[in-house]
């Protein structure tokens, strides 16, 4: 079977030109943040080196030690999995060339095929050629390889041991198409968990390296050893083939109880070198084993530096010294107390010397400092907090074959490395730092940007979450991430919209309360002992006075705390009695469980809900909520057409609420009774979407993730949705489905995304196109200021009513799920187009959502009009009615004129 090349030249001139110019950066997390499973140095060319992730694409090595990024525009949202590398190589014969295997899943997560992608310039520009089966950048064994490798003697020569039982590939045109190598029958066998049928770890891991014999004899003009290894313990793992790949035996002698991680070349000594482990990685592996190979005598050696009780780890990281054979570093893969452990041998693995010892327990010999300048919440958050130092998953690890003292090594945690290597030979005393600068490899789970609070709130997976105070902190790696408490992920963080520096967050690591609140804008933090200890993960919408926290919870529906003792909950204050309904997150029985759920910013009373094709209120503060619309369709066929994906409350603007659907985007200014389809036809299935500040101040812009007219991307809009405006321009953002967006509160025109393996990005910019408006409510001059008043503006609570979205002549759009992985310049195109959306000639029979009894708006005055709000708690509104309308009790928090 050959597979020609669907040659995708990705060029920057030739793709669409955004109409806003919007020019993206990282914010600088910095550290890394995620899994580094792969480094390769180019073998004959001082200076070119590439670090490979597993969710957030390919890096490459610049001369200050730090990072760029040369696949973010791979990540679109119909190749959102090619940011999943699963393997690298380089040519010898060429310096600017690079080669990798993408794609992030072989499961059904992932939809598109995999691909090798190929670039003749350092990853300036690509052309991909599609492979017929998966690629899984992020499955398990992605430590392992690498499974990619050129002919050192035959530029045209590539060899691609896949996954799933797919195989060896080989191309012989420099990568431009790949057909099977049939004579080559040992696909691997090895699955993590085969009762695990369609899941996670149901696959076959497949072929773990491809390694060229440079010392060998040219057959043919093509290298005539290679080595290939499998996921398999039970029939052989390492195969050989002296007739350049015609032919493949088991090479006599091997190990045969663990599966081969790496397989080195040391072509000074004539000698291979293998890792090996009983598990595929990168979280497994309780024994393994380290061999040499000797080329000349065809003969192996067990070079293991510990055996017996000391044994309880497999090994993953290799590295040999090019310039001083016999000298190489190996890693533990897992070893998860009290730390890794890395040793070094000078002698081909005679002797080995580690890099700590113990000096009687508790105490060790440390023959090495650690540093995270570039990166303090590294330490902060993890290094000072946990006997792992060192790191974990070590599966990646590289001696610079031109220079004996710079190495590095690759974590779940960043990417560890130094300059000064050799003297673990003579002081044993080195100097290790994270090195990962550039590398922004973060799933990001919620976005905040608080009006009159911190400039920007990243919860994340993995690494908990982070709070720029400033904007001018956006280029500064935090001193700390979230902590006290710290979980493995934050799932979601929100502010009270009147008290911006109360900040609640939410996390996934049941055991201890997953709420935690914070009291100057998340600098600090407080366990929320009303949370039991397991609930946890989903969203959270805190009411505008702080009173309230209404929480969707992952795995416990929908809960809500409130507190009508003090207007700021203070969590350390008391320990709440499970006998108090005050002191205790308790459920909210009107809403089903998974609702999305949004906090009005102003009126501390009001939260809005949706759910499938259902639109619901709360006027009490969460307690209890009524439907509001009702999508007619949802009663008669399998599918809701008006399916519910955010809901955002305006951050300045007391009763406007906008919510996002599979139709596009609905708006209401009225509480949330009556909705209007916004930018009908120009912008439609749209996912997460947010608020931001525009031109002048006063304006607020829309940023949403949705279909517009240059497809799946992030548009904005400076005309309350009127018309739209791509501002993703060449940046790619993976899967609009699993992004986050937010735009700043006091930034005019700056826009942050959250990305599913790339970190959060910024960008600014004016959004052209359409008259900006006026942020809130109608769109006319007249009522500009009662939209723009931050502290005045409160429109009159319409009181509950039924309403029926009526049918539309939309058609139905289906998306797909695209998991979010908690643990990236040029473009594919095809042609060019313009990016500036303008209303769609599209039609539709609705472009209201209308309530059987309607409520006006109205500026607070002295005397609140019919359905207006006259009292409650810390209400500072108009507390008498217009006649004949009388001020009547609701609840404790809301009074209305009936």
């Amino acid at each position: 079977m050959k597979v020609s090349s669907l040659v995708h030249l990705l060029v920057a001139a030739v793709a669409a030109p955004a109409a806003a110019e919007f020019s993206w950066k990282n914010v600088n997390i910095g550290g890394g943040g995620g899994f580094v499973p792969g480094i390769v140095f180019h073998p004959t060319t001082p200076g070119v080196a590439y670090a490979r992730t597993d969710i957030g694409g390919l890096y490459r090595l610049n001369p200050d030690d730090s990072w760029t990024p040369i696949t973010d525009s791979l990540g679109t949202d119909e190749r959102w999995g090619h940011w999943g590398i699963d393997a690298v190589a380089l040519d010898p014969q060429e310096p600017n060339r690079v080669y990798a295997a993408v794609g992030m899943y072989t499961t059904n997560w992932d939809p598109n095929p995999g691909a090798i992608i190929r670039s003749d310039d350092k990853g300036a520009t690509w052309v991909s050629t599609d492979l017929p089966f998966k690629v899984g950048g992020n499955m398990p064994g992605r430590g392992m390889g690498e499974r990619l490798a050129v002919d050192p003697a035959n530029s045209n020569i590539i060899y691609f041991g896949a996954r799933s039982g797919n195989g060896l590939w080989k191309s012989t045109d420099g990568g431009a198409t790949f057909s099977k190598v049939t004579s080559f029958t040992n696909a691997g066998s090895y699955i993590v968990d085969p009762s695990d049928l369609y899941g996670y770890n149901g696959d076959k891991i497949g072929l773990t390296f491809v390694t060229f014999d440079s010392t060998s004899s040219v057959r043919n003009g093509a290298t005539s050893r290679i080595f290939v290894g499998t996921a398999d313990n039970i029939t052989a793992s390492v195969y050989v083939s002296d007739d350049a790949g015609a032919t493949w035996a088991p090479v006599a002698g091997q190990p045969t109880k663990y599966f081969p991680h790496k397989c080195k070349l040391q072509p000074t000594e004539k000698a291979l070198y293998f890792t090996y482990s009983d598990g595929a990685g990168p979280y497994d592996g309780t024994s393994g084993g380290v061999y040499r190979y000797d080329l000349t005598t065809s003969t192996w050696k067990d070079i293991t530096p510990v055996s017996g009780g000391d044994l309880f780890y497999g090994f993953g990281g290799l590295g040999l010294d090019m310039k001083k054979p016999g000298t190489l570093v190996v890693a533990s893969l897992n070893s998860w107390w009290p730390d890794a452990q890395l040793f070094r041998s000078t002698d081909s693995g005679e002797t080995w010397s580690p890099l700590w010892e113990w000096a009687g327990y508790p105490d060790m010999n440390l023959y090495y400092s650690i540093h995270t300048d570039k990166a303090p919440w590294i330490n902060t958050g993890f290094l000072s907090q946990d006997s792992k130092r060192l790191g974990w998953m070590i599966e990646a690890l590289e001696i610079n074959p031109h220079d004996s003292d710079h190495w590095l090594y690759g974590t779940g945690l960043t990417l560890f490395g130094g300059h000064d290597l050799t003297k673990w030979d003579t002081t044993r005393n080195i100097t290790i730092h994270s090195l990962a600068a550039g590398i922004e490899e973060m799933a990001v789970l919620g976005l905040a940007s608080a009006p009159g609070g911190s400039e920007l709130l990243a919860a994340v997976g993995d690494n908990n979450g982070f709070t720029f105070k400033e904007a001018a902190d956006l280029l500064t790696s935090p001193q700390t991430p979230w902590m006290n408490p710290m979980w493995t992920s934050a799932t979601d963080v929100d502010y009270a919209g009147n008290k911006p520096n109360q900040v609640v967050r939410v996390g996934n690591s049941p055991g201890s309360p997953q709420i935690a609140i914070s009291t100057d804008g998340g600098l600090t933090w407080s366990p929320h002992y009303g949370a039991s200890n397991t609930d946890h993960s989903g969203t959270l919408a805190y009411s505008a006075d702080a009173s309230t926290v209404l929480w969707s919870s992952g795995n416990a529906g929908v809960l809500r705390f409130h507190t009508s003792t003090a207007t700021t909950y203070n969590p350390g204050s008391v320990v709440p009695s499970a006998d108090s309904a005050e002191g205790v997150f308790t459920p909210v029985d009107s809403l089903p469980s998974g609702a999305v759920i949004a906090a009005d910013k102003r009126n501390n009373s009001i939260f809005y809900a949706g759910f499938e094709g259902t639109l619901y209120r709360s006027l009490d503060g969460g307690a209890t909520f009524l439907t509001v619309a009702v999508d007619p369709r949802s009663s008669t066929t399998s599918m809701t057409v008006v399916a519910i994906k955010d809901m955002v409350a305006h951050p300045v603007v007391a009763g406007e609420v906008w919510v996002s659907t599979n139709i596009g985007l609905l708006r209401s200014t009225d509480y949330g009774l009556n909705y209007a389809q916004v930018g009908e036809g120009s912008i439609t299935n749209t996912e997460q979407f947010a608020f931001g500040l525009g031109e002048g101040g006063s304006k607020w812009n829309i940023y949403a993730f949705g279909y517009g007219l240059n497809g799946p991307r992030l548009y904005a809009s400076s005309d309350n949705g009127e018309s739209w405006v791509d501002i993703q321009g060449l940046q790619g953002f993976g899967a609009i489905s699993a992004n986050r967006v937010v735009g700043s509160a006091s930034v005019e025109g700056q826009v942050y995304v959250g990305t599913n393996g790339r970190g959060v990005m910024f960008a600014k910019g004016v959004v052209e196109g359409g008259d900006p408006g006026n942020g809130g409510g109608e769109d006319s001059d007249d009522d500009e200021e009662e939209w723009c008043d931050a502290t005045t503006t409160t429109s009159a609570v319409p009181t509950t009513s039924s309403v029926v979205i009526p049918t539309t002549t939309s058609t139905t759009l289906v998306t797909s799920v695209r998991p979010t992985t908690v643990s990236t310049s040029s473009r594919v195109t095809t042609a060019s187009t313009s990016s500036t959306s303008t209303r769609s000639s599209t039609t539709s029979t609705s472009t209201r959502f209308t309530t059987t009894s309607s409520a006006p708006i109205t500026q607070p005055t002295e005397r609140a009009k019919r359905w207006g709000q006259c009292g409650g708690i810390n209400w500072t509104g108009p507390k008498e009615c217009e006649a004949p309308w009388t001020c009547q009790k609701l609840n404790d928090w809301y009074f209305q004129c009936l």
